[in-house]
This record gives structure tokens, sequence and C-alpha cells, in this order.
């Protein structure tokens, strides 16, 4: 089930958790304390409190201003809480110190799992007298593929618990009951990205449905700044006839990478590549459509932080009903909310904005220099 935004994911994710009977694993980057945090903080804590087996993940930057008492009000319901990688100093860049869980997960009973790209938060933006949610999505899957995201999220758990020196036993036997199954059905494939077995799983999946495509490439991305093996897929698709369109980030959310990726906009429009900037609210998306065939969506971004350092999960959908729904969402998106670049809105920028995005591409080139890291996303 393709869920769009958060106003049809979170009712959907606590109605499962309230129907959840033996056990709850969640992952989430941020969970902010609002409105939305506190309902579905509430809603776990229910479940905990009828006697579910209740395990949250949060990684220790984006979840950095969750308050303490918020976390010690799910403990003390019950809810077990983890951290990953709890402390970053802000006076380092070892890559170590950056690495980060930017999955967002759910998993019920084993049996009913979410994927997909939007965090525990109010991610309403104010657009004039409206207000817009952003522009995210998330599924909703049931079988096979659930038990293998159930165990994926259950070994990081284990690797967390382990890190952190805890005694692991009375935890082991509250989930030693639940089955685990390993096979995603052919359908349906689990892409995560870690730093260990996985570092391209992610990245190779969109090369390999880029390079197969024979009609249509349509990717929808908030963070977008690929590296050249990336860039030069999409520009060869784009000269071997194949429409290639591009849903990008159209407000200023982070300056130096919203920049930084308008230094690759001409390149790719040379190629033939269409480029729409979303305007409606910002862009969270990151997913993908090929031959209204092959669909992806999920956390990981297109760019060195989503490549290189956080551990990411995706779903690869193989199926024309739920490539077809996923595509018709998009183009109605850049249809009725973006705007295209190249055409009327994107007259040919100055030699100031043009300076702009080479100096903010040059220092994010020299940034992920300084972390060492001599191949992919920027290579």
């Amino acid at each position: 089930m393709l869920l769009q935004n958060s106003t049809a994911f979170f009712p959907q994710l606590c109605a499962d958790i309230d129907a959840a009977q033996h056990s709850i694993h969640l992952e989430t980057y941020i969970f902010a304390a609002d409105k939305t945090g506190r309902m579905v903080a509430d809603t776990l804590q229910r479940a905990a409190a009828r006697g579910v087996a209740v395990r949250v993940l949060l990684d220790g930057f984006g979840s950095a201003g969750l308050p303490q008492h918020w976390v010690t009000d799910l403990r003390t319901a019950g809810v077990e809480v983890e951290w990953f990688r709890q402390k970053i100093s802000p006076f380092t860049l070892r890559r170590s110190r950056l690495r980060r869980m930017h999955r967002k997960l759910a998993v019920m009973d084993g049996e009913v799992a979410f994927v997909g790209g939007i965090n525990i938060i109010d991610d309403i933006a104010e657009h004039g007298i409206f207000s817009v949610p952003r522009l995210d999505y998330a599924v909703r899957v049931q079988g096979t593929v659930a038990g293998e995201i159930h165990a994926a999220m259950r070994r990081l758990w284990s690797a967390v618990s382990w890190a952190k020196f805890r005694e692991r036993g009375k935890r082991i036997q509250r989930f030693v009951f639940e089955r685990t199954k390993h096979a995603a059905a052919p359908e349906i494939t689990l892409l995560l990205r870690d730093n260990l077995r996985h570092r391209r799983d992610i990245e190779r999946a969109y090369l390999r449905a880029i390079t197969g495509a024979q009609r249509e490439i349509i990717i929808a991305n908030a963070y977008f700044l690929p590296g050249r093996v990336f860039r030069r897929a999409l520009v060869q698709a784009a000269r071997r006839g194949v429409r290639v369109v591009l849903l990008l980030q159209g407000r200023v959310e982070y300056r130096l990478q919203h920049y930084a990726t308008h230094a690759l906009y001409d390149r790719l429009l040379a190629a033939g590549v269409e480029i729409y900037e979303y305007q409606a609210s910002y862009l969270h998306a990151k997913v993908a459509v090929v031959d209204s065939q092959w669909a992806t969506v999920g956390s990981s971004n297109i760019d060195p932080f989503s490549l290189l350092l956080a551990r990411e999960a995706n779903l690869a959908v193989q199926g024309a009903g739920f490539a077809g729904e996923l595509r018709e969402s998009l183009q109605l998106a850049i249809a009725n909310d973006a705007v295209r670049i190249g055409g009327e809105y994107g007259k040919p920028r100055n030699f100031l904005n043009r300076l702009i995005a080479r100096l903010s591409y040059g220092v994010v080139r020299l940034l992920i220099g300084i972390l060492g890291r001599r191949r992919g996303g920027l290579s």
C-alpha cells in the first residue's frame, strides 16, 4: 500500500500499532516533541501497557531534540528505547562520528511493516495562507518482506545493544517466539545500506534500473547530489531516447546542498533531462519509477550523506500496479506544484548564481575529501 504524506501515513501507522498483539519495532531518524510525536508516543505506550513488547531505536543526531522526560515516560510505560550513536561532537569530521541511522521503519508482530522517508514530526509547511505537508511517501507491506524487514531491525538493535555493553538476556527472551522470514517475494526487495556488506546496494539498484530503462525514468529526491557514475547513467539514458525526469527541492532548506545541486543542472539539461522544482511545500520524497514497472520508496537520498555515511532502507517493487500508482502521484505533483527549469521559469542564470552554485559544489566536494572517501558519492 502506497501512503502519500503524513496525512495518510500516521493514521495507518497508529492503527497498526494499536492492533499489534506481540511486538513492535520502530526506527526513526527524527522523533520530535510535537503533536505528531505525542500521538505516536501515546500509541506506543498503550501497546506496552497491554503487554506488547515495544522497541524504539532513535538516531542520536536526528532525535537530539527529544526531551529526556519523553524518553523516561516511554521507558516507564515499558517501551525499550535505544540510541544509535547518541553523542556527536561538533568539532570532529571523523566518519565514525558522522555515520547516522537514517532509516524510517516499523514492524508489528513481524507481519506488517512500513518503509519510507517520513520522520515522526509535524511536517506541515506554511505556503501563503495554506498549510501544506511535505511531499513524502511510505509503503505498508505484509508477508515475507515484512519478516525480512523485521529481521534487519532486530540485527541492528542487537548490534547497538552489544556496542553499549547492555545485558540482553531478558530482551531476547521477550522476542524469542517471533518468526523470522528471510526471503522476500520476487516482486518486493528490501534494500539496505550499511557500512559493512551493503554499502552500495541501494545505489546499485538505482543504476540497474536506470541502465535498463527503455521509455521513462522519474526520480523525486529531496537532496540530490549524485556522483559521476550516477549522473553519467542518467545522461546516457536521456541520450538513447529515454525520458528522464527529476523532481527536486524547490525551496531552500539547506543552502549549501541546495546550491550545490544547481551546479549539476547545465550538463543534465544539455543531455535532455527534464528538471522540475517542487514549490507547494518542502520536498522530502526519496522515490523513483522506471518504465511504469519498477519503483523504489524509502529513506535514501541520492547524496553523499545517504550513499556514503547513513544506514538507509528502501523497498524496490516490481509491478505495474504499484509503479503506476506512484507514477500518477508524481505526475500530479509535477503538473500542479512544480516548475520546469529551463522553461519560462528557469531562464538562464546570471554569473553570480552560477558562481554560487560552483562554489557550493566545491565546498561539498572538499568536505567529502576531508572524510577520506575517494569512491562513490561525489567521486
